[in-house]
C-alpha cells in the first residue's frame, strides 16, 4: 500500500474517532458528500486537501503521519510472564512506563537517576520483551501500538492501583495547583450507567491524545499529570448500614 493510502485510512480513523462524518467533511471542504466518499474510496487526496481535512480534525500532516506510523505497530499488550518481569523491578517498570509515554532518552537520563550501565541492561531487556527495538547508541524505536493498554487486573495494573489508592488521593485537589476532585453520587438506570461509561472512556482518550501532542514539547513546558475516572455500582457505608433489609415493612 502507497504512503498516500495509508495516510488516507489513518484519516479515515481519525475522524471517526472524532465522530466528524462525510458530511462534515463535504461542508468543510464545499462538496458534495459523493465526491467526499469518492476521493476517499479511491484514496485520491491532494496535498491541500489533507491539510484541510486534517484541521477539520484539530490536527496537522506531522501528527497525522505519527498516527500512521503507530498504527503499523502490533504490540497492543503484553504477555502476563512479561508484566510480572516489569513489576519485580521497579526502574524496568519506570523506563517502560516512560517509553511508552514517548518519552526521548535524553530527558528520561537528566530527569531519574539511571546509571550508563543500567540504562544499556534496562533497554537490553525492553528490547527482549517486545516493548522497544533498541538500535545502536542507546537509540529506540518503540513497538507499541498507540492503543496499548496494559493487562486488566493484570501486574502491572494491580501495582498502580495500589499506588493510586494510597497516594493519589492523599491530596487537598486545589485547583490553583492544577488540581480537581468531583464527586457525585445518585440513581441511574443501566442504559444511563453505559452512557457514562462511554463519556468517560471518551474522556480518557482526549486525555490520551493531549498527553501525546504535549509529549512533543520540553519537558520544562509540561509537568506529570494523573486522571483517574470510576464508577461503580456503590452506597457510603454509613448509609448502607441504615438500609432496612429487603420484604420488611416501616412501622
Amino acid at each position: 500500500m502507497s504512503q498516500t493510502a495509508q495516510l488516507v485510512d489513518t484519516l479515515k480513523k481519525l475522524l471517526r474517532e472524532r465522530k466528524i462524518t462525510y458530511a462534515d467533511v463535504a461542508a468543510h471542504l464545499d462538496l458534495s458528500e459523493a465526491n467526499v466518499k469518492r476521493m476517499f474510496s479511491k484514496r485520491h487526496f491532494t496535498l491541500s486537501r489533507l491539510e484541510e481535512v486534517c484541521a477539520l480534525a484539530n490536527a496537522d500532516l506531522s501528527y497525522l503521519m505519527t498516527r500512521m506510523h503507530e498504527g503499523s505497530m502490533i504490540i497492543e499488550e503484553l504477555t502476563l510472564e512479561a508484566e510480572k518481569e516489569l513489576v519485580s523491578n521497579i526502574k524496568l517498570l519506570m523506563m517502560a512506563q516512560l517509553l511508552i509515554n514517548r518519552w526521548e532518552m535524553d530527558d528520561i537520563v537528566n530527569t531519574y537517576t539511571f546509571e550508563e550501565h543500567e540504562v544499556t541492561r534496562l533497554l537490553a531487556k525492553l528490547d527482549r520483551l517486545g516493548i522497544i527495538e533498541l538500535l545502536p547508541g542507546n537509540r529506540v524505536r518503540n513497538l507499541v501500538s498507540r492503543d496499548f493498554k496494559w493487562i486488566h487486573n493484570g501486574p502491572v495494573y494491580k501495582f498502580f492501583e495500589k499506588h493510586v489508592a494510597t497516594e493519589f488521593f492523599n491530596c487537598k485537589f486545589n485547583p490553583k495547583a492544577g488540581e480537581l476532585l468531583i464527586f457525585m453520587a445518585g440513581h441511574l438506570t443501566r442504559q444511563s450507567n453505559t452512557h457514562m461509561q462511554n463519556s468517560m472512556r471518551r474522556l480518557a482518550r482526549e486525555f490520551d491524545e493531549l498527553c501525546k501532542e504535549d509529549g512533543k514539547l520540553p519537558l520544562t513546558e509540561t509537568y506529570g499529570s494523573g486522571l483517574v475516572l470510576a464508577m461503580r455500582p456503590w452506597e457510603m457505608s454509613v448509609f448502607a448500614e441504615h438500609r432496612r433489609e429487603p420484604n420488611t415493612k416501616k412501622f
